[in-house]
């Protein structure tokens, strides 16, 4: 199913409009490299539209706009619209998670005259991709006193950056007869974080002048760490890439991307006639089994809570979720032209093509997956091509090479309708992701669209 780039079809004013929604985009990527930031400042900005926490609401009603978060790592906007809720609601639902490397519970330790964090590695890396780049330090330590300390190392021009090192390739012959599996162990991914000695000490003397500049600036001690969320991530902002700037190289592509869109397309589509959701969820990448993930019952109990505050039983909750409708927001990959034979090029998707529709998900054929019917996919094409959405099928690589999971699952269980649909990514997963332009852009229209469309 052959398919044009935006860049042959759109006009100069169109292009425009790509081109400063994605400047806005790479600056909301570059600024909130966290989930509990993303989030937060998700909050900030609805709140000057008028958004407010459900708890404040005794009753709702058309136009109301609120939120709810979950723990600091969840969140879902809505927007209560002309239609009964019983008629059914719009979800788009995004996780806000990217891989990365986190800190062990017990992470400092000295060797060789050299302070190393131990770290753990979230979500399906390559590890050799995190080796040798700078790192940034991010996240929160939480004190038992209730204080929350926030720690920032590695992104202003004159801070200090993190690495994990290489072997040299001199020394590396028995390294290249191992597996990138087995050459590359998770234990070894071990970050530097110092060599200066505290000359007061008598033994771990540069751990101890680590431990001492973690007191002076941010009050924490060693045991603090251990109920701390701290994370390592690539170091910098997104930048534009290609010689003509079509694309955007930036870190956390995956998910945020769609969160972003999704989120955006809220904000532009608040006088919609449907009741309309924006669902940004964490923990997907590493299976979304905890309590602020997908598979949580956070998004149940608050559409009960809905219900109540909107005058309906919570037993007509069976009602909302089978004429409801929800798109699951993960991006899909594009054909690589230094990849081609992981792909099947009559049902791979292109860069700069438009937001991709994945009607199978899942591995080794279609185990796994949340296949929508094909009245769901016919309706979404409908709307799309109504609205001049730029689209395109997608799908993730060979049968037997490739596929995915999404959050998808944990809505199709309620019995809504439910289909992925986001932007392509080329090197998803690495360090530094690339996505084009105009799928960026073509994801925002048609999620929008989606909220506005009956």
């Amino acid at each position: 199913m052959e398919r044009k780039s935006g860049y042959e079809i759109w006009d100069e004013k169109k292009i425009k409009d790509v081109f400063d929604y994605c400047e806005n985009y790479k600056k909301f990527l570059s600024e909130n490299k966290t989930v509990r930031k993303f989030i937060k400042t998700c909050i900030e900005e609805s709140k000057k539209l008028g958004f407010k926490e459900v708890e404040k609401y005794e009753k709702l009603k058309k136009g109301d706009k609120f939120f709810k978060i979950n723990k600091g790592r969840e969140v879902i906007f809505g927007i209560i619209g002309e239609k009964k809720l019983t008629e059914g609601c719009k979800f788009i639902v995004a996780h806000v998670d990217c891989p990365r490397i986190d800190l062990k519970t017990s992470p400092l330790y000295e060797d060789e005259n050299i302070a190393l964090f131990k770290t753990y590695y979230y979500g399906g890396i390559k590890k050799y991709h995190w080796l040798t780049i700078p790192l940034a330090l991010h996240g929160f330590v939480f004190m038992k006193d209730g204080t929350i300390k926030e720690i920032e190392i590695g992104e202003k021009e004159n801070d200090p950056v993190l690495t994990i090192t290489d072997l040299l390739p001199h020394l590396a012959k028995e390294q290249y007869k191992k597996t990138i599996e087995d050459g590359f162990p998770g234990e070894s991914l071990n970050v530097l974080i110092g060599t200066t000695p505290d000359k007061n000490k008598e033994k771990e003397k540069v751990k101890n002048n680590i431990l001492r500049i973690l007191k002076e600036n941010y009050g924490i001690e060693e045991e603090d760490l251990i109920s701390s969320e701290l994370e390592l991530v690539p170091s910098g902002k997104a930048k534009d890439a290609g010689i003509d700037g079509s694309m955007i190289l930036a870190y956390g592509q995956d998910d945020r991307v769609c969160s972003y869109a999704s989120f955006t397309a809220l904000l532009n589509s608040i006088d919609s006639i449907n009741n309309i959701f924006c669902i940004l969820v964490d923990q997907e990448e590493i299976g979304s089994r905890g309590s602020t993930s997908a598979s949580s019952s956070f998004f149940e109990y608050l559409i009960e809570e809905i219900l109540e505050k909107s005058g309906y039983s919570i037993l007509e909750k069976r009602k909302l979720f089978e004429n409801s409708k929800a798109i699951s927001g993960d991006v899909n990959t594009l054909l690589d032209p230094n990849y081609k034979e992981a792909y099947e090029p009559k049902n791979a998707a292109r860069i700069n093509c438009g937001v991709v529709l994945t009607k199978i998900t899942g591995a080794r054929g279609k185990s796994g997956s949340t296949e929508p019917t094909g009245e769901y996919i016919a309706y979404i094409r409908k709307i799309f091509d109504k609205n001049k959405v730029l689209w395109q099928p997608g799908e993730i690589g060979k049968l037997e090479l490739g596929g995915g999971g999404t959050v998808a699952s944990y809505f199709a269980r309620y019995n809504i309708d439910t289909i992925d649909c986001g932007t392509g990514v080329l090197s998803m997963h690495a360090p530094f992701e690339l996505t084009g332009k105009i799928d960026i852009y073509s994801t925002f229209e048609g999620y929008k669209v989606f909220y506005l469309e009956d």
